[in-house]
């Protein structure tokens, strides 16, 4: 058989795809091709919060597998909803990349150096409330399009510099082009930020299929990325939320979980962190979460 990939069309998701399926189909013994998809996220040029967040760039790619068009899907896990599709099982989270933001300033600027009033391009709530916490003179602006649109905004000076994920420009091979690397600690990036994502049928039946896929899978950031996702799934909140989680497994085998909620009026982030067993991700991240609603989150999250 030839491995059939469903992909967005964008020259990221593309990279992404490709390389996750080069990963699977060797695993397999088997060629692949790329069956390319164009989602409503594609297609609209509305803010994202206007029209079902980052997770409109699925709902496509999956319907190609569950049409019988391509054998898997590849995201960016931080894409994909919370909730489980019924026909689909997420077979694989590939090793993460760098989780962090960057930043990309016209004349290699850094954050300290930029002018006050410069524009920042984001269209994140959380990278937005981030960043005016760390500069609250700097006007940040909406931005949508993929990286390439987005980097030709500050090459023409429509703005002064774009945040992005460091994994992106990575995967393109133009990370150089980030003028600086947010530290973890002053910028959480968004749940599941830099890893990716199979998913397949859940009743597949092809034994060769289901282990190569298999193969993908990396235990220590599928465990870290459950905790991330399940605090926001028990946040009851979406993908463009300002909210930011991010957790490791140490080499002693410890989960550590920290999450903040923001708030874009310039309160103070609430923050929390949770610390267990890798088996129970999922208790962590909802303990985590618990802690951040009972200390007001829901607040700032438009639902208390």
């Amino acid at each position: 058989m030839t491995l059939r990939v469903a992909t967005r069309g964008s020259r990221l998701a593309v990279a992404q795809s490709s390389l996750v399926a080069q990963r699977i189909a060797a695993a397999m013994g088997e060629p692949f091709e790329l069956v390319t998809v164009r989602t409503v996220g594609d297609n609209s040029k509305e803010p994202l919060d206007r029209i079902g967040g980052t997770c409109v760039f699925v709902g496509a790619v999956r319907e190609a597998v569950l049409r019988g068009e391509a054998d898997i899907c590849v995201h960016s896990l931080k894409d994909l909803p919370t909730a489980p599709h019924p026909e689909l099982v997420l077979g694989a989270v590939c090793a993460r990349d760098r989780a962090n933001d960057v930043l990309v300033a016209r004349d290699g600027l850094k954050l300290a150096d930029l002018p006050s009033g410069a524009r920042i391009g984001t269209g994140s709530p959380r990278r937005a409330a981030q960043l005016a916490r760390l500069r609250d003179d700097l006007a940040v602006v909406g931005i949508r399009g993929n990286i390439d649109t987005r980097l030709r905004a500050v090459a023409e000076g429509r703005v002064d510099a774009v945040v992005l994920a460091a994994a992106g420009l990575d995967r393109l091979g133009i990370g150089q082009q980030a003028t600086e690397e947010f530290a973890i600690s002053e910028v959480l990036p968004a749940p599941a930020q830099g890893a990716l994502a199979v998913e397949m049928r859940i009743d597949a039946t092809d034994a060769n299929l289901v282990t190569g896929v298999k193969r993908a899978d990396h235990g220590d950031t599928r465990v870290a990325v459950t905790a991330e996702r399940s605090a926001m799934a028990a946040l009851e909140t979406g993908c463009t939320a300002p909210f930011g989680a991010f957790a490791v497994v140490s080499d002693d085998d410890v989960l550590e979980l920290v999450a903040t909620v923001l708030d874009t009026t310039g309160r103070e982030p609430i923050r929390k962190v949770g610390v267990g067993a890798p088996a129970e991700a999922a208790a962590v991240g909802e303990d985590v979460a618990a802690a951040l609603l009972a200390a007001g989150a829901g607040h700032y999250l438009g639902v208390g």
